[in-house]
């Protein structure tokens, strides 16, 4: 017995590793499993390949170019991001600013989108659209709303479309129209070129050169008016990074359905956005500009006016120039007046800038150019440069961070130090220019006073050619000025530029990736079974494998009894050749381990509950001794629900209980039974005391007996899970089988009762496993014990371990895998059983 412990003890030590066999055979027994959900996996990608509308990813590289004029004090000391990277970081925020793709949006004209429907996949016809629509943009036009629309011919279309509650949107303003709701029906044919009017729209549809009669007519297309501010928000997904950590230049990458449209917007971004810094560097030059030909329009008259009175003087008075007297004056006084008038158009771009710095106004719109005005005063030009660079600083900031971030909050004050020196600064300017203006005054009226002792004909010439003078030069100077700011402006270049424009190369979308598609739907499709059935086994509560009963008692397994599609208990007697019958003689060779060399053996078979086979198994295993040759005795010793008897055809009026008793004697209870060898001793009438009988005396005269008499008895028990029956019989039997049915006993239960029999110490106990059910892709139960139980069981093996030959190949050999056989004697006896 213990050489008999010890080998499933060995065995499963071997076995302790993970069988990667047993799985592999317990998943290829539910193939066609695998195949259906990887065919559906399949499908669905295929579909969704189909039907996705395809995403395609294009991108633009724009260069940032480094802005060195002012160094960071951060960058210096060691703190924050340089220079470079800021000023990257500030490109950025420009290039992801509402305002800039806003302004793209508009430019590109995407108010109305064109699409077309093809079963069931709609594709957006940008700029392959056969027809436009021509709308007024002084009427709303509803928004989100689908025009349905078919070709008739080149004259004629028809046109649906049902709305209600429909927002209108201005498309002069860019605004949707909140308190206007309007509702709608189209359904009728209109001709090309014909103005459709209706409450809230008001526009005609017009083919252009990409109609081809035979591709587009019949054809199914719609029409959608759009709102641009949504527009710009799905447009706001563009993404922007350095093609390299540290570099300079962005890689701005955009996703959509539509690689034109997409390959447009792009364009039209970088366009706009260096269009934007290119105005910006423009603009003191432009405001520089505007000052000037505000100043010509006043000057300009002033000459024009002097010019036609020294015009008329010279003609009526005929007095054609000065003497030399009056020239020397004439010369020093023109002097002085063009220095004082220089010094007065100095003195209002210092007033406006005062009067700007004084109300707090946003100086970036008012700035101009100080050197363009003769302004070479070195820290006006400092304070006015350095002020245009922080509130573009400022600006930048603004993009991406709040007022309340910290940095703009220190920006601010800069500004207004910087606003409070200037002021200070341009305050002491026009002081001094006050100064030098009084002087200018006084040395005028000293020439003044020279010429009035002039004759009045030079007096009167002499006025007159001062003002003529004067505005003349003045003009000259103003003029010499705008041509210098022109030139500023016409040599100024964007900071940045595009290295490469965006282009449609063809390439395949980035969604959806068929090729990997099909590759997860593949793998779904092998991992979505191994999970359910993996995950079945582990939330199994019942005993299916071998594994299963080793994992919870040390207790050899001495065999397994395959499951039967008889309609009889008896499947032994009624077919002997069959594979359940050489289960049956493979469980009575182990057992003859527990005999000990004894010729005579008492079996008691018990299970943890009903319906586990113990009473099938008693009635095959008493008939496979008696086939033998050897005298068997079946018992059965279940008292309160005794059922033999119904299987063999017998009755049930004496038996046990009423020999415990003393009411039947040994020779009464015991009936023979069809089968040859094999006697039968019921349980007899249920009695109210069932386990108090079998404790008695009585009990063990009965078996001293019987051992007497039978080679082998054969004792079927009630299972130990509910009465303690089986318990007081193992004292008199020398082998006990537990019965574990597949799919059946559960393992909590199991595992408790195990506990309790080695709790108890019960001498030779073994493990029959029943009702296994045996395939050709089987592992485990229908490979393991199909497939090598046979081997171990037919040469001597008591438990068959190891993969031998066995009933795995002993299909079509037995005689229940026959098409019919002819009825046995035993087989018609049992029949009506």
């Amino acid at each position: 017995m213990e050489n008999v412990q010890n080998i499933p003890q060995q065995v499963q030590q071997q076995e302790e590793s993970f069988d990667y066999k047993a799985l592999f055979f317990k998943l290829y027994r539910y193939w066609y499993f695998f195949v259906l959900t990887i065919f559906i996996a399949l499908l669905i990608a295929f579909l969704f390949n189909k039907y996705t509308k395809p995403v395609f990813e294009v991108n633009t590289t724009v260069l940032i170019k480094d802005d060195r004029s002012s160094p960071d004090a951060q960058s210096l000391i060691g703190f924050g991001f340089s220079n470079n990277m800021q000023n990257v970081e500030n490109e950025i925020g420009k290039l992801q600013s509402y305002s800039l793709i806003n302004s793209a949006v508009r430019e590109l004209n995407l108010g109305i989108s064109y699409f077309q429907e093809d079963n069931f996949i709609t594709t957006e016809l940008y700029k392959d659209s056969p027809f436009e629509v021509v709308f007024d943009s002084a009427y709303p036009q509803p928004l989100t709303v689908k025009f349905k629309m078919d070709i008739v011919s080149d004259k004629n279309y028809n046109l649906k479309a049902d709305g209600t509650g429909v927002s209108l949107y201005d498309f002069q303003n860019f605004e949707i129209l909140e308190d206007e709701k309007v509702d709608f029906l189209i359904d009728s044919t209109f001709r090309f070129g014909q103005f459709i009017y209706g409450n809230g729209f008001r526009f005609k549809l017009v083919l252009n050169d990409k109609y081809k009669p035979d591709e587009h007519n019949n054809k199914s297309f719609f029409f959608i008016f759009n709102d641009i501010d949504k527009l710009t928000g799905a447009f706001k997904a563009i993404e922007i990074e350095p093609i390299k950590e540290e570099s300079s230049i962005l890689k701005i990458s955009i996703k959509g359905n539509n690689n034109t449209k997409s390959v447009d917007f792009l364009n039209k971004l970088t366009e706009v956005y260096l269009r934007r810094n290119l105005e910006q560097k423009n603009r003191a030059a432009e405001n520089t500009v505007q000052f000037i030909d505000i100043q010509l329009s006043q000057i300009s008259d002033s000459l024009n006016i002097a010019e036609q009175s020294l015009q008329d003087f010279r003609t009526t008075r005929q007095v054609m120039d000065f003497d030399f007297q009056a020239a020397q004056i004439f010369e020093q006084l023109k002097e002085l007046e063009n220095e004082k008038a220089q010094l007065g158009l100095k003195a209002k771009y210092y007033n406006t800038l005062k009067e700007y710095i004084r109300q707090n106004k946003d100086l970036e719109d008012v700035l101009i150019i100080p050197t363009t005005m003769g302004i070479d005063d070195p820290l006006i030009s400092t304070l006015t440069a350095e002020l245009s660079t922080l509130y573009m600083e400022k600006g930048e900031k603004l993009l991406y961070s709040k007022p309340s971030n910290p940095a703009i909050l220190g920006i601010d004050q800069k500004i207004r130090t910087t606003e409070n020196t200037l002021l200070e600064s341009v305050t002491n300017i026009i002081n001094n220019s006050n100064i030098a203006v009084n002087d200018i005054n006084r040395r005028i009226d000293l020439l003044e006073v020279r010429i009035n002792q002039l004759p009045a004909n030079q007096r009167e010439l002499l006025g007159i050619e001062r003002k003529f003078k004067l505005s003349d030069a003045m003009y000259n100077y103003l003029q010499e000025r705008r041509s210098e700011a022109l030139i500023t402006k016409a040599s100024n270049e964007p900071d940045n530029e595009v290295i490469d424009i965006a282009r449609d190369t063809g390439g395949s979308p980035v969604f959806p990736k068929k090729s990997l598609n099909y590759m997860i739907a593949i793998i779904l499709g092998i991992v979505l079974p191994v999970i359910y059935f993996l995950g079945k086994d582990y939330f199994n509560d019942k005993i299916i494998e071998r594994k299963d009963v080793e994992s919870i008692t040390k207790y050899p397994i001495i065999g397994h009894i395959i499951h039967s599609n008889k309609d009889t208990q008896a499947v032994v007697a009624e077919s002997p050749k069959s594979s359940i019958a050489e289960s049956f003689r493979s469980i009575r060779t182990n057992l003859q381990f527990f005999a000990k060399g004894s010729d005579k053996q008492t079996i008691l078979i018990t299970s943890d509950m009903v319906s586990a086979g113990k009473t099938f198994c008693a009635i095959n295993l008493a008939s496979i001794f008696a086939l033998y040759g050897k005298k068997t005795l079946l018992m059965g010793f279940d008292l309160r629900k005794p059922k033999i008897y119904k299987d063999f055809g017998l009755t049930n009026t004496e038996g046990i209980s009423s020999y415990l008793i003393n009411k039947s004697s040994l020779e009464d209870i015991i009936q023979v039974s069809p089968i040859d060898n094999l006697d039968i001793v019921m349980a007899g009438p249920v009695p109210p005391n069932p386990s108090e009988l079998i404790a008695s005396d009585k009990t063990k005269v009965l078996f001293e007996e019987l051992k007497k008499i039978y080679d082998f008895i054969i004792i079927d028990t009630p299972p130990v899970g509910l009465v303690t029956d089986a318990f007081l019989l193992m004292s008199y039997s020398d082998a006990n089988l537990f019965i574990v049915r597949q799919n059946y006993t559960h393992k909590k239960v199991f595992g408790s009762i195990m506990q309790d029999i080695q709790n108890r110490n019960l001498p030779n106990v073994s493990i029959l496993i029943n009702d296994v059910k045996l395939s050709r892709n089987s592992y485990g139960y229908g490979y393991g014990y199909g497939y090598g139980y046979g081997y171990g069981y037919g040469y001597g093996y008591g438990y068959g371990y190891g993969y031998g030959y066995g009933y795995g190949y002993g299909y079509g050999y037995y005689s229940d895998d026959k098409k019919k056989e002819k009825e046995s004697s035993v087989k018609r006896i049992f029949k009506n059983s």
